[in-house]
């Protein structure tokens, strides 16, 4: 059985949580000219000072750290759904073996399950734990136990604070993106019908609607370089939750769960510079090294 503290865990940020803020840094001023077009378009109804309506957006976000809101609508968002009736009793099993070794209320947190082929599980808002259809499938009690742990090490840890901070800014500058992206439709449809006879018709609605897309995907590759700056400084939060794990007891059931993951073949390290600023975890097969040196260092007796 893992081992547990006599008191229950408490949440700490540690330094992994606190550098997943410099990607809202990358973030945050196309956030602030998203919301300054949304609310332009709101003052043409009713006035709103612009420091209160982006005061406003930005404290609506606290709302997805709350368990009722995270399991009605944060969940959804991520591409979650609640479990069914036997993928809920694998879950659940599994978490109050992993909440009780850490003195935790098991209904503290929220278990969601994303509809996937791999081995996968993440953790958002403050209570969310999502884990994929086939870990629920295919692992063994014990191995999900592990996966289970490491998830909670990041919640300890705050790693999703920032992280769930992020979703919530990413969603008015995807908005504005897609909505750039019907305007230009518009522009090319309205060019193409009313000024189609006329050169400078036509240059005019081209150029307009060559600078809306500029504008759109310009929004989009901010959001993309504020996620490649996730994953970088995310691979240490990894590393934390895993010594967390050990600390925890289940070192072992997560090597296992991470054995599969070598097995399937996606445990190597991207050889690609590309490759390596898309993938937000650390390979597996450094993990295991880590996490089998770490049991070697802990007393015989606590090694499980």
């Amino acid at each position: 059985m893992p081992r547990s503290d006599r008191l229950q865990r408490q949440r700490r940020i540690d330094g992994h949580a606190v550098a997943a803020i410099v990607p809202l840094l990358a973030l945050f001023p196309a956030w602030l000219v998203s919301v300054a077009a949304f609310w332009w378009v709101l003052v043409q109804f009713v006035y709103v000072p612009f420091p209160v309506f982006a005061s406003v957006v930005l404290l609506l976000g606290g709302l997805l750290f709350e368990r009722t809101v995270q399991r009605l609508v944060l969940q959804r968002l991520l591409g979650a759904r609640t479990p069914t009736r036997s993928e809920r009793d694998a879950l659940q099993k599994a978490w109050h073996i992993v909440a009780q070794a850490n003195h935790i209320p098991p209904g503290k947190f929220v278990l969601a399950v994303s509809d996937s082929d791999e081995l996968n599980a993440f953790a958002s808002g403050g209570h969310l734990v999502v884990v994929s259809s086939w870990a629920i499938s295919h692992l063994s009690h014990d191995d999900l136990c592990g996966v289970l742990a490491h998830e909670l090490s990041h919640h300890l840890g705050m790693h999703t604070l920032a992280l769930t901070v992020g979703q919530w800014l990413t969603i008015p500058i995807i908005l504005l993106a897609r909505i750039g992206f019907l305007l230009q439709n518009v522009a090319h449809a309205a060019t193409d019908t009313f000024a189609s006879r006329s050169p400078w018709g036509v240059f005019v609605g081209r150029t307009i609607a060559g600078v809306i897309t500029i504008i759109s995907w310009l929004f989009l590759a901010i959001i993309n370089i504020a996620q490649y700056i996730s994953n970088a400084v995310g691979k240490g939060a990894e590393f934390k939750a895993d010594e967390t794990v050990v600390s925890m007891g289940f070192g072992r059931q997560l090597l296992n769960s991470l054995r599969i993951v070598v097995t399937s073949g996606n445990g190597e390290r991207a050889t690609h510079w590309r490759d390596r600023l898309v993938t937000s975890h650390p390979p597996a097969r450094t993990r295991i090294a880590r996490i089998e040196a770490q049991l070697r260092q802990m007393p015989r007796g606590n090694r499980r």
